[in-house]
């Protein structure tokens, strides 16, 4: 496996730790994984991910 470069959150921080890092690998896919995790990483395209983020967003569910 490639070595990634992977980025934190920019509404990622606090204390705890908690952050969401991601990275882009070589075939273009996206690489998620929580910081208090590294070892649990989850891969998504570009347009998966946007979709999640339209569906998670405050009346995302709402929107056809």
């Amino acid at each position: 496996m490639p070595t990634l470069h992977w980025q934190k959150s920019s509404f990622s921080g606090g204390a705890e730790g908690n952050c969401l890092n991601i990275a882009t690998a070589p075939d273009g896919t996206l690489r998620l994984r929580e910081s208090d995790d590294p070892s649990t990483v989850l891969t998504a395209t570009p347009r998966q991910l946007a979709a999640l983020l339209r569906h998670l967003a405050p009346g995302g569910r709402d929107r056809r």
